[in-house]
């Protein structure tokens, strides 16, 4: 990996974006139809490589089962709406009218109202109970607090997200999240993350989780950059982490972590990307926010955007352009990515000659610079 000079004091690994990459097809192509994007988790198998941010603009109890009925995954957030408001259907219509500052600062009252473990429990049972696989997130600051009620409720798959996820969080003001001896106790698969590093996510995948979430999310509502100056680009954050989850195979004894890419999705091309460059899945947001059937009514945020303390995402208008059958499936009635997402993906495949995940994977890919 080159070295960069950054001044006589510093210097910094050159790291590539998605947009710097480019997939180059193989000698020999197939069919479309004849493409497999399915993949598998534990004991669950989706039909389509795509897990749904945690974010109340996009997930709803009612939009993870559609999503879950078409083939994904969606994941609901346990630190939002549905689970602090017995109804939040008017808070979400009013977030949807707020404007400029005035949004953060109404975000950050809104999402003030405690946390009840018996909307976690009745949320959970509504998925559930719709006969699709059922996941949920919670941060690491509020798994020890909230996971009795979630596991109890019968969850499939947790999701522990944050920013970014250590293995080794050191606090003096609180005993912090064990995640080794947490994920052995627990009884489901569990994802965790956000890390973009080989040493980070090596010491992830030691804790016994299932899956590793790489980037630090939020992507188009992010604004971590800005505030904290964290940023690595997914491209090489991506293929960093792979590289981890080969040599814990290894170190392991033939035990596959899961690596899903977290942050940045807004095409399709990003999907087909983040895929090429050994990611098992994606996350995505945005994209699905953008749907006639999302919470947020045209407008998106996650977590970060009414942390307390330190606000480090934004509220983004982000229109709707068709119903989440259309962006996941198609038909398009755009050129520019955003919608058939999965039938892209196919095509893509297709074109580099691969028939399905697992071999996409070794596609070849070229870098090709900015300017």
């Amino acid at each position: 990996m080159t070295q960069v000079e950054i001044g006589r004091g510093k210097s910094g690994r050159r790291a590539y974006s998605l947009d710097e990459i480019g997939i180059v097809p193989s000698r020999r192509t197939r069919d479309p139809e004849e493409v497999s994007i399915a993949w598998q988790i534990d004991a669950y198998r989706f039909e389509l490589p795509v897990v749904v941010s945690p974010m109340d603009s996009v997930v709803s109890p009612k939009t993870a089962i559609e999503i879950g009925r078409f083939g994904g995954l969606a994941v609901l957030d346990l630190e939002g709406l549905w689970t602090r408001y017995d109804d939040p259907a008017s808070l979400l219509s009013e977030v949807a009218e707020l404007r400029g500052e005035a949004a953060t600062r109404r975000l950050q009252e809104i999402y003030n109202a405690p946390i009840q473990d018996e909307l976690i429990g009745r949320r959970i049972a509504e998925i559930r109970d719709a006969g699709v696989t059922t996941a949920v997130r919670l941060s690491p600051q509020r798994t020890v607090q909230h996971h009795k009620a979630v596991i109890d409720a019968g969850v499939d798959i947790f999701v522990i997200r944050g920013t970014t996820v250590s293995a080794e969080h050191v606090s003096g003001r609180a005993e912090p999240l064990n995640l080794k001896q947490f994920i052995y106790e627990l009884d489901v698969p569990v994802i965790v993350g956000g890390c973009a590093t080989y040493t980070a996510a090596l010491h992830l995948m030691r804790t016994g989780a299932a899956g590793v979430l790489v980037g630090f999310g939020g992507g188009s509502s992010h604004t971590t950059r800005t505030v904290l100056g964290v940023a690595v680009p997914m491209a090489t954050a991506i293929a960093d982490v792979a590289a981890a989850r080969r040599d814990y195979l290894d170190e392991s004894g033939g035990r596959y972590v899961h690596v899903i890419a977290d942050g940045g999705m807004t095409r399709s091309g990003d999907i087909a990307k983040a895929i090429a460059c050994g990611s098992d899945a994606v996350m995505v947001g945005s994209p699905l926010a953008r749907s006639s059937e999302a919470p947020g009514r045209g407008f998106h945020w996650g977590s970060e955007a009414h942390h307390g303390e330190l606000p480090r995402g934004a509220r983004v208008e982000v229109g709707t352009i068709g119903t989440l059958s259309e962006i996941l499936h198609g038909p398009s009635s755009v050129a520019d990515g955003s919608m058939n997402l999965m039938g892209a993906l196919k095509r893509t495949m297709a074109t580099a000659g691969y028939s399905d995940i697992k071999e996409f994977q070794r596609v070849e890919v070229v870098v090709e610079p900015h300017g």
